[in-house]
């Protein structure tokens, strides 16, 4: 009898690519073009997770909705042009081990491969293209499909997807957004510490923490041993 499949879902921005350079630029570049003074940088990077329009929204609260959706729509514009001009990558590369955390995940028989993000498909697609993981997740959920992170709809999906159940899933993110989804949903949560989160804003929610990709594979034997 085949085992169970286990279902290991990533966040992408700050957990899998180190994608700061291109968010903080677009983001400085929208609020220019709105005659606004931009955020601090860490104000920016803690909202990253979030879908666009909420993320614009807990950064600049007191403004109209049309200042907003100005600033959604600037930003847009802006990540595209810079992802065009970044022919090399650089601006979103993945963090040391990932690459070889991914491939061996994928070559597990009993283990699906799935994305949650903030991102937009198009986004996505593209990161995909660039690092070359086509053939890496059997589930991909963004924010063009669902309510922003932390509701559970992502998580959910997945699951529904690719006929995991919530013992055997397990989100692995670098913010307060991926963890309170992953309880959300019933799911184990694994934070990252490299990511655009505090490991003290992250251990109260995840189940285990892990400061580098190589020590993944031992998270997860921890998180599925009862099971095994």
């Amino acid at each position: 009898m085949s085992a169970a499949p286990r279902l290991v879902i990533f966040d992408v921005d700050g957990t899998l690519v180190d994608s700061q350079v291109s968010i903080l630029t677009a983001m400085r570049a929208a609020f220019a073009q709105a005659g606004l003074e931009s955020p601090p940088a860490a104000r920016i990077l803690s909202i990253v997770g979030l879908s666009l329009d909420q993320a614009i929204w807990q950064l600049v609260p007191e403004q109209d909705d049309a200042t907003r959706a100005a600033l959604v729509a600037s930003y847009k514009e802006a990540f595209r042009v810079r992802r065009l001009a970044d022919t090399s990558g650089q601006d979103a590369p993945l963090y040391p081990g990932a690459r070889t955390a991914l491939d061996r995940l994928a070559g597990q028989s009993d283990v699906v491969l799935g994305v949650a993000t903030g991102k937009s498909r198009r986004g996505l697609d593209a990161l995909i293209e660039r690092h070359d993981l086509h053939h890496v997740f059997a589930t991909r959920q963004v924010a063009d499909d669902h309510p922003s992170k932390p509701h559970p709809a992502m998580i959910l999906a997945a699951m529904a997807e690719t006929g995991c159940a919530p013992t055997n899933t397990v989100m692995i993110g670098d913010t307060s957004f991926d963890m309170d989804m992953a309880q959300a949903a019933g799911v184990a949560g694994i934070a990252v510490t490299w990511g655009y989160h505090a490991p003290d804003l992250l251990r109260p929610r995840a189940r285990i923490l892990i400061d580098d990709f190589a020590a993944l594979h031992g998270a997860l034997d921890r998180l599925w041993e009862p099971a095994a």
